[in-house]
């Protein structure tokens, strides 16, 4: 390797280096933490709906499979009676 080749992937390296001390620095701090706790209540808030928006259209469901269930159970007691 020639000289030059050294000094580049030896700056390249501490740069870096430079570069992932600082950012751990940042991301350790107390307004990153500030950040992350109001990312993560949001995210809960977002769970809470979905999973409130998930029940209300079981329940929906399941008032269409039971009127579903009784109208098929209706049709097949008429054709009975009218088979006999």
């Amino acid at each position: 390797m020639d000289k030059e080749k050294i000094i580049r992937y030896t700056a390249t390296f501490l740069g870096g280096a430079l570069f992932g001390s600082a950012g751990l620095k940042l991301l350790s701090s107390r307004d990153a933490k500030h950040a992350y706790v109001k990312a993560a209540a949001a995210g809960l808030r977002v769970k809470d709906y979905v999973l409130d928006t998930v029940e209300k259209v079981q329940a929906g469901t399941d008032d269409v499979i039971a009127e579903a269930k009784a109208l098929n159970e209706e049709r097949d007691n008429k054709e009975t009676v009218s088979e006999e």
